[in-house]
């Protein structure tokens, strides 16, 4: 193994945990990644912190939430000032290189004081405007418009490939980041690569889609076409290091910035406290990783970046409020680990979330304006969901009078949780209580 191993995080865009086989899904979308998580370390409780492109980018790039990292909506440009992987790897002696979509800058093409502190740069603002399922344009150093060959993923695979072959003789530092499976914003379709749409249209759906419907039945065919093709080229970039001797001394992060409930919770695809957003498949390969086996913590996007920066042997800042992974994976002191994860949602309203192994407890401000106001001083109960009995959060439990023990609790976690991440004090207001039938509440099920 090398002294500095590579590193190379792969970021998809809205896509689903459950879109792998690794979580159980029956339409072998994901075979590659599958195989990589059982070798490597499979995340399979993984949950991004903002379920939004800009926000969840610019906590992955600074291992801030969102608030924290004053990007807490969609249009505000990353502070240039904040350190970020990019430097971080930068000071440690690493070649830095991004390609794909970037979503943290105010203008196209990005100009360079607005990229993060990347070396190398091949990308766009906002690919989804800048290129099509076949059209492929983004900026390179210069700010040049470079238009890129083949389906959207294959273009952007190819040159990451491309970058790993001219940079093997020194540590990298690479970001790749898809659009896919994102939908196309300008006709709200989902461009799978020729022929692909078709193989599953009119198959299986999440029991949460089949549920509620949404427009799933228009689009999921296309999704699970996108998530084939991230699949093969995540493989390719597998193979490329295979074949270049890299593969033991480069470190491969998946995951992906937010999940995609198709227009069931809201009247778009995300922004929504439900794991249809906020869960994530993340896998992680090479060295320390290599058997790692499957972390069944719940893990926060915002605990990645000190897992890459302590896996890579370089100081996690002691401002950043995730942990490594690494203190699971290696057995130090992983004992301590949260039992929830902090979910800040911004854009279709002003909320706030936590989810536990059993719980999830959502609240909204209903006086905030939710483009404006990154937090506020009030807060309604607005979701309770019992993950064990209902694990596609289909019925909403706020308000039951046997869960009111519950909320109380759950509140004070929930408050804790805004405090650690740095926001103001805030009062949570309970929602007026219905009768339970036959609901009940034990003990037990308080401390889940």
């Amino acid at each position: 193994m090398a002294t500095q191993p590579n590193v190379i995080v792969v970021l998809t865009d809205q896509q689903r945990w459950d879109t792998t086989g690794l979580h159980g899904n029956p339409l072998d979308l994901t075979p590659n990644l599958d195989r990589a998580g059982r070798e490597g370390t499979h995340v399979r409780r993984s949950f991004t912190c903002q379920p939004v492109c800009a926000p969840a980018r610019a906590s992955l790039q600074t291992g801030l939430y969102a608030t924290q990292a004053g990007c807490h909506v969609n249009g505000i440009p990353l502070d240039p000032d904040l350190p970020t992987l990019a430097t971080w790897f930068k000071g440690a002696g690493y070649r830095t290189g991004y390609i794909g979509k970037w979503h943290l800058a105010s203008e196209e093409p990005v100009p360079p004081g607005q990229r993060g502190g990347y070396e190398d740069w091949l990308a766009a603002n906002l690919l989804e405007f800048s290129s099509d399922a076949y059209s492929t344009v983004v900026y390179d150093e210069a700010g040049s418009p470079r238009t890129l060959p083949g389906y959207r993923v294959d273009a952007l695979t190819d040159a990451a490939i491309r970058y790993v072959d001219d940079h093997q003789a020194e540590p990298f530092f690479l970001f790749v980041s898809y659009l896919e499976p994102h939908h196309q914003n300008g006709r709200d379709d989902y461009p799978a690569p020729t022929g692909y749409r078709e193989r599953y249209l009119g198959r299986w759906l999440p029991p949460d889609l089949a549920a509620l419907g949404g427009v799933a039945h228009q689009h999921y065919g296309g999704y699970c076409g996108m998530v084939k093709r991230l699949d093969e080229a995540y493989g390719r970039l597998l193979d490329a290091l295979a074949s270049l001797g890299l593969t033991d001394d480069t470190i491969v992060l998946f995951t992906s910035d937010h999940g995609n409930h198709f227009k069931t919770r809201n009247d778009e695809y995300k922004r929504s406290l439900h794991d249809a957003s906020i869960r994530v498949p993340t896998v992680l390969t090479g060295p320390r990783f290599t058997g790692g086996g499957e972390v069944r913590q719940l893990v926060s996007l915002v605990d990645l970046p000190p897992t890459l920066l302590d896996a890579a042997g370089i100081a996690i800042p002691a401002e950043l409020p995730g942990r490594s992974l690494l203190d699971l994976i290696e057995r130090r002191g992983g004992d301590r680990w949260p039992e929830e994860v902090f979910i800040q949602i911004s854009e279709s309203e002003v909320g706030r979330a936590i989810r536990t192994a059993r719980w999830k407890f959502g609240v909204v401000a209903p006086d905030s304006v939710p483009l404006d106001a990154p937090g506020s001083e009030m807060y309604r109960e607005s979701e309770l969901y019992d993950l064990m009995a209902d694990p596609y959060e289909l019925y909403n439990l706020i308000g039951e009078a046997s869960h009111q023990l519950l909320c109380e609790r759950l509140a004070e976690r929930l408050v804790a949780r805004m405090d650690h991440a740095g926001e103001p004090p805030a009062r949570i207001v309970p929602v007026e209580k219905r009768p339970s039938g036959q609901r009940r509440v034990s003990e037990a099920d308080l401390r889940a």
